[in-house]
């Protein structure tokens, strides 16, 4: 399979991430959007590494974003948790504690 349709699809869901990043006010939500977007960059290095095999370059990058990925679900689902507990919402905009 070529490589351009690895990054057809790729593009696909990365603006499918990017626009429900920006349209929707959910926390869950905007997380999923950014998880979306992050594993369309996973299959785009990955499609390079399987164009050149020799390298390993692409699985590396794609190991280290599995990684920051999973830290970063942790910490944003924390995040998620403690606003629910204290506004009983998980709605973005209603996240205004610091405000004051």
């Amino acid at each position: 399979m070529p490589v351009t349709h690895y990054l057809v699809l790729s593009s696909l869901l990365f603006t499918i991430g990017g626009i429900g990043f920006l349209v929707r006010r959910n926390v869950l939500v905007t997380l999923m959007s950014i998880e979306l977007m992050l594993n369309a960059v996973n299959l785009t290095l990955l499609a390079f590494n399987a164009s050149h095999p020799e390298s390993h370059t692409g699985q590396m990058f794609a190991f280290f974003l599995i990684a920051a990925e999973a830290a970063e679900v942790a910490v944003g689902l924390a995040i998620v948790l403690a606003l629910f507990r204290i506004r009983r919402t998980v709605r973005s905009d209603e996240a205004d504690l610091l405000k004051n």
